[in-house]
């Protein structure tokens, strides 16, 4: 059956597809022909032996049966290594014996050694096995009971065969779950418990919301393709970047408490995910299928959600620590013709007094579209270099962009340094024959950066640093293009002659094992990329990379490698923290860069679609992202704009930026929108220590920075869904208005977590708000406005007087907003340093905690805090109006202090205190 409907998927694939070039390769069907494209006959494998080491065990795995060749061919023999790497995180690895599969090398990401301690004993996270047909499961040791949290037992999934379980998709029918391992195909499935709570799995925009559809619930189910894809986000399809990582958050319904664990499959390798639930079935499932690899997975206990993404980012790498001004507004549009344009936008801000802190440049500033280059028509360098110093002396800064693709010379006396540099050093990707790979950008014919190429550090380094010296003295680096995006099919061919296709090529390189037969540009399985075949609109997949990796296994990475080597190269040149905008991403990403949500669309859709969006990318531990701010693609409108303008401020990255092609839309451009951005930037900046603060416990422990609410509420079942509204750290709740035409928050979706035992005040009244337990809330929102709350147990500094920029702003002095509980507890750090310097570096921690009636302020560290704490607001302080105040044991006069006895408020204003110092206050 399933042989059958695969077949006839491929030909209505086939039918469906536009005209193509043939596959650089050769004809598919002459390799395709000795597969039987079916599963049903696959035997699996079993376990022959089993060896105990210090930190688990090692075993051996054999094929059960005949080989099945379904998408590939099998491979007889497997290892399987077990390692309780800690007490929170299990590694499992199945991998073919003989290592010629390709796996990640340590060059790119570098993972933790393995453990010298035994954790077997005492980890949450427990490996069962069968050994024939091999199958394995975890399970918690704290929970020895509980449904296990990965299970790949046939008896523990549906019975097949199963026709598709996406009705319009053949190739979601279900033949069989046995484990495959093919040179091109590996297949593994486990149950879910039935409509699992599964979040990430990305890059996407997932129409049905952040939490993902498994197929219940009038859902149709998930296939996400892990395929890095220049595409302008389109719903339900892979984009650019590939994080085969998810969050499962599970709800016990006899205890009412929930427990969330994580699952990261350690590949590059293109593939579908599937999340799937058969008609009729008592679990859901989720499957991968994988184009080649191994089987790499880990396994984190959590038990929060908070725990489970700092869990990962122990493994992959934590964020990289952002510069302060990079919390600031950032303003570009694609379609500034000139300086003189750009120059307008600076001056236009000024004069609307709307904060400012980054210009950008898209490509109009290229000479004939060229990297690393300026018009000197249009951007003259010397005028560029003043225009920047400029900037700079009003405390603001400029950022340009770096397309993927480097522009061949097209004659001996087209002088273009950056190309033939790179060819002296023998930098760029090549064909099989060894010619140089050409694709086709914005320039014309061009090549592309081998990143696995020994010179491409210095290449990189030394062309961003003669760019600088040239006079573009960039603050940071905007990298775009990089999926790596070509507008050929393939190969262009050799020396710009897009008539020479590559040569065949069929050996899948790893240095120093190979791999025979495989078909590199159309492999047998077909995932489901949004362009069709792999080689459409990006690098062949043929293409080869230094040590003799092909294209088809690296495809992914070529985002994250080059985030790091533009991170090490700025580091290098600025001698500053580094500060990276990068559209594709892969896991570790967040290490080296910050993400933007790509090129959106003006719609009240999307505005909604970038809430899921930056959600997704805490759980990527890439937290630094955004959206562009009113839309990238098509025509944005004033009241689109206005609200849209007030949610990105509560986002990490705050751009506004759009197409040529679009409408103006320069926050300055309408009234009301410049109203509404100078409301919520003034917000954004006097909340800029919190940020901070947020931004460096994710540095230190991967610590999300914005958060979903059930990841703060975890026994609230009616918030699972929830992504209309979400929280920055532990503290402040935002809900935007979605809709055009509304003047307050639709009650169908606006909930106050907490079930009437938190307590939510009004940012801008301080007052209490009115809202039934666990049910939803309809709240004023006139344009213009846009809903904050603060949640109590909280301890916020804030700048007291925010600024145009952001190192104004960090000049003036601060202000503390505490929001005490029922019980007068209240609690919260902030993280302070220069803002610049690349850690480790001085700084200090200050630390509040409130009882009923005390305040006391702890302050650790080696960074001198200039500025002086000069008000402190106290929500929740008392009842009735207190008899004195203190202040590090003087009594306060009353000129200092006020209450407002119905909002239970106590203010103490006048004060200049030292924050490099201990202090205490006490109210009675």
């Amino acid at each position: 059956m399933f042989a059958l409907l695969n077949f006839v998927w491929l030909a209505l694939q086939f039918l469906l597809e536009p005209v193509l070039p043939p596959a650089p390769n050769g004809p598919a069907s002459e390799v395709h022909s000795v597969y039987s494209l079916n599963v049903s006959s696959c035997p699996g494998y079993s376990l022959t032996s089993l060896s105990e080491t210090l930190a688990g065990f090692t075993a051996n795995l054999e094929l059960a049966g005949p080989s099945c060749n379904a998408f590939g061919h099998d491979i007889p023999n497997l290892t399987l290594e077990v390692i309780y790497e800690s007490d929170t995180r299990l590694h499992v690895n199945i991998h073919d014996a003989n290592k010629t599969q390709f796996t990640i090398p340590p060059s790119v990401i570098t993972l933790p050694p393995v453990p010298t301690a035994a954790y077997h004993g005492t980890s949450d996270l427990i490996f069962n096995h069968e050994p024939s047909p091999f199958a394995f499961w975890i399970t918690r040791r704290s929970e020895p009971d509980a449904p296990p949290i990965f299970d790949t037992r046939l008896s523990s999934l549906p019975p097949t065969p199963i026709a598709p379980v996406i009705t319009d998709d053949l190739s979601t029918a279900l033949d069989g779950f046995p484990l495959v391992f093919e040179d091109q195909y590996l297949q593994l499935t486990s149950a879910l418990p039935l409509g699992a709570n599964i979040y990430g799995l990305g890059e996407v925009v997932a129409s049905r919301g952040l939490r993902r559809d498994v197929g219940t619930n009038g859902g149709t189910g998930t296939i996400q393709t892990m395929w890095a894809r220049d595409a302008a986000d389109p719903t339900d399809e892979n984009i650019y970047g590939a994080h085969p990582i998810y969050v499962e958050h599970r709800f016990n319904e006899t205890t009412k408490r929930a427990q969330s664990h994580g699952v990261f499959l350690f590949s590059s390798a293109g593939s579908d995910i599937l999340l799937l639930t058969p008609p009729m079935s008592p679990v859901s499932l989720i499957q991968y299928r994988l184009l080649g690899g191994t089987l790499d997975f880990y396994f984190f206990s959590g038990p929060s959600n908070q725990q489970v993404i700092e869990q990962y980012g122990a493994l992959v790498g934590l964020p990289t620590w952002q510069p302060a001004w990079g919390f600031g507004f950032h303003l570009c549009r694609w379609g500034y013709p000139n300086l003189t344009v750009t120059r307008e936008q600076v001056k236009n801000m000024r004069e609307a007094d709307i904060p400012l802190e980054v210009m950008w440049n898209d490509i109009d500033l290229y000479h004939a579209l060229r990297d690393f280059t300026t018009d000197p028509v249009s951007y003259p360098a010397d005028e560029m270099r003043m225009f920047i110093r400029e900037l700079a002396a009003n405390h603001q800064h400029y950022i340009p962009i770096v397309d993927a693709a480097v522009p061949i010379t097209n004659n001996a006396s087209d002088i273009y340094d950056p190309y033939t540099r790179g060819v002296e050093l023998d930098i760029w990707v090549k064909n099989p024959d060894r010619s140089e790979f050409v694709g086709e950008v914005w320039p014309g014919h061009t090549v592309f950066a081998d990143w696995f190429a020994t010179n491409a550090q210095m290449y990189w380094t030394e062309a961003l640093r003669n760019w600088s010296e040239s006079g573009i003295e960039f603050s940071g680096i905007w990298l775009d293009m990089n999926e790596v995006a070509s507008f050929c099919s393939g190969s262009c061919g050799s020396s710009g002659n897009p008539s020479l296709a590559s040569s065949h090529f069929t050996e899948r390189g790893v240095g120093a094992g190979g791999q025979s037969g495989v078909d590199l540009s159309s492999p047998p399985y077909a995932i489901h990329n949004g362009n069709g075949p792999l080689y459409v609109k990006t690098m062949a997949t043929n293409a080869t990379h230094a040590g003799g990796y092909a294209e088809l296994d690296v495809h992914n990475m070529f985002g994250l490698m080059e985030e790091k080597v533009t991170h090490h190269a700025v580091q290098e040149i600025l001698e500053k923290r580094p500060f990276l905008i990068s559209r594709s991403t892969f896991s570790g990403s967040g290490k080296w860069s910050g993400h933007w949500l790509g090129d959106n669309w003006s719609s009240w859709a999307y505005m909604l679609y970038s809430i899921q969006g930056v959600l997704q990318f805490q759980i990527f531990q890439i937290p630094f992202v955004g959206p562009d701010t009113c839309g990238f693609v098509g025509d944005t409108t004033e009241e689109l704009c206005n609200r849209w303008m007030q949610l990105s401020a509560f986002m990490p990255f705050y751009r506004n930026h759009n197409d040529k092609s679009s409408t103006s839309q320069e926050p300055y451009m309408w009234e009301s929108v410049a109203n509404a951005s100078r409301t919520a930037i003034n917000i954004r900046y006097s909340l800029l220590p919190y940020w901070y603060t947020l931004f460096a416990n994710a540095s230190m422990y991967g610590t999300p920075a914005v958060r979903a609410l059930f990841w703060e509420f975890p026994d609230e079942p009616e918030l699972f869904a929830i992504d209309k509204q979400y929280l920055v750290g532990h503290d402040l709740l935002i809900t935007p208005v979605l809709t055009p035409g509304a003047s307050t928050v639709d009650g169908t979706y606006c909930i106050f977590p907490g079930r009437g035992q938190t307590i939510w005040r009004d940012w801008y009244t301080h007052e209490v708000v009115n809202a039934s337990a666990g049910t939803n809330t309809t709240l004023d929102a006139p344009l213009g406005h846009i809903n904050v709350h603060i949640r109590d147990g909280s301890a916020l500094l804030l700048h007291a007087q925010p600024a145009y920029t952001v190192a104004e702003t960090r000049a003036g002095p601060y202000a503390l907003l505490v929001a005490q509980a029922a019980d007068g507890y209240a609690f919260g750090t902030a993280y302070v340093d220069d803002g610049e310097t690349v850690p480790p570096t001085p700084n200090r921690t200050l630390t509040f905690v409130a009882r009923a009636g005390a305040l006391l302020i702890a302050s650790r560290g080696d960074y001198r805090m200039e500025q002086k704490l000069e008000s402190i607001t106290v929500l929740g302080a008392a009842t009735q109006i207190p008899s004195a105040v203190r202040v590090n044991g003087q009594e306060a006069i009353a000129s200092q202090w006020e209450f407002v006895e119905d909002m239970e408020k106590l203010v103490i204003s006048g004060v200049v205190l030292d924050l490099n110092e201990d202090i205490a206050i006490t109210w009675v």
